[in-house]
């Protein structure tokens, strides 16, 4: 393919350069070598422009009506390799990714073997080399095996290339191992994601804890399973000067404790996903295994309470939690079939309508999908400036269209919003010099 692109006459935004106006961006090498733009105030198209191209066969696209954003940064995903590559693999998932518009991926440790050592962080890396279309950021395990009884090789990983560390799908039980690892993310610079989830208030439950559990007859998952961890969490990272992340965040309380911490000069950061701000626990009515999730679906209010922490800062950023499984898996019976929600390829359309309802404006969203993330693991994405690698998506934020699992790429058909019709998706997406277009 050509070298070098031309997208004439987008929306660029770049919250990292505090961009937000119509412009032209050129591409050569798979890098953005000049952006110039002109004041949204004058939407008269750029004509005759004067970017400068050594190469004589220019692809140009027409980005006219369309937004133009960095590249997603989704800083929780499971890609499922090695070991459970009927649910998910490095290629598959990579391009319901960029599919999604995103392009820059970190996969969690809870693979078979688990990511808790840099042989595994290696073989990872070199996958994603022969066969991912994205990027992907190795999470490395904090503990061996997942097991929460001895700290993982850290260090070896972090050389590796892991850039964050967590025992995601379990919680760090042992507060003396969590407070350590909260004193290597000091040394090392790299946050620990925390799964916050006491696992003997959990006590076995598939759903939230309250009225519709009742009804259904299923086990609740109280708020405070969350939360309690949520807290000891904050404490420890004080304790420890450590760099903690909160992932998944799904309850009105967590967002509460995490506000005051900030406010308290704490260093974390925090993180939800589009299931916790679009629905409730009752899509679980009539046993609906593809919204049984981990934590699991809340009430109305701990959703307005999630649309607020986003609002107001208290939550960073929104992540897919992307957790696909074979459809054989959800067709147990509810308490027989595992958590998770195929998220890659809903994600910046559940979450456009923040800015369609007027919670979020469209910088302050694309700021939580690519610039933060980037920010907290230390990444060289999220923006787009010259020299910077061209990782972007083209959105068409009107665009209307139906949620047909099957027609999903991922292997993961798993998701709640089956049926829906969302506004707002990638059409053109850009990575490592590649054009996927989707348009048609």
């Amino acid at each position: 393919m050509n070298n070098s692109i031309l997208i004439k006459n987008g929306h660029i935004i770049d919250p990292s350069q505090g961009i937000d106006r119509i412009g032209d961006i050129l591409i050569e090498g798979g890098k953005i070598a000049e952006i110039r733009t002109q004041s949204i105030e004058h939407r008269t198209q750029i004509k005759n422009t004067k970017l400068k191209t050594q190469n004589s066969e220019l692809k140009t696209i027409d980005a006219s009506g369309l937004y133009v954003i960095p590249g997603l940064v989704d800083m929780h995903t499971h890609l499922r390799e090695p070991g459970f590559e009927h649910k998910e693999t490095i290629k598959t998932g990579t391009m319901a990714a960029v599919k999604g518009g995103i392009t820059s991926v970190c996969c969690m440790p809870n693979t078979n073997p688990v990511n808790d050592n840099e042989t595994v962080t290696e073989f990872i890396l070199r996958k994603a080399s022969a066969e991912g279309v994205c990027y992907i950021y190795p999470i490395g395990a904090i503990t061996k095996g997942e097991k929460g009884e001895e700290l993982a090789e850290m260090g070896k990983m972090y050389e590796a290339g892991c850039v964050a560390f967590s025992d995601d799908g379990k919680s760090v039980m042992n507060s003396l191992i969590m407070r350590r690892s909260l004193e290597y993310s000091k040394i090392f610079n790299v946050p620990i994601i925390s799964h916050c989830e006491d696992i003997h208030l959990v006590d076995d439950g598939v759903m939230n804890e309250g009225k519709f559990s009742t009804l259904l007859g299923l086990r609740g998952i109280p708020s405070a399973s969350e939360e309690a961890i949520v807290a000891r969490d904050i404490i420890l990272s004080k304790l420890a000067g450590g760099r903690l992340h909160i992932a998944h965040v799904s309850t009105e309380g967590s967002v509460k404790l995490i506000r005051q911490a900030k406010e308290r000069g704490v260093n974390v950061t925090a993180e939800t996903c589009p299931h916790y701000f679009s629905i409730t626990e009752k899509a679980v009515e009539g046993y609906n295994t593809n919204a049984k999730i981990n934590p699991p679906l809340r009430t109305e209010r701990d959703v307005e309470a999630i649309k607020e922490g986003l609002k107001d800062g208290t939550i960073d950023v929104i992540a897919t939690d992307h957790a696909p499984h074979h459809r054989d898996e959800k067709l147990l019976e509810f308490d027989r079939a595992p958590f998770g929600i195929s998220g890659f390829e809903t994600s910046i359309s559940l979450s456009l309508q923040l800015v369609h309802d007027g919670i979020l404006s469209m910088p302050e969203l694309i700021e939580k999908m690519t610039l933060n993330p980037a920010k907290i693991l230390r990444i060289n994405k999220g923006a787009l400036e010259a020299g910077s690698d061209a990782d972007m998506s083209l959105m068409d934020i009107k665009r209307e269209y139906k949620v047909e699992p099957d027609k999903f790429i991922s292997k993961g058909k798993n998701t709640p919003f089956d049926g829906w019709t969302l506004k707002g998706m990638p059409v053109i997406t850009i990575c490592k010099g590649k054009i996927f277009d989707y348009r048609g």
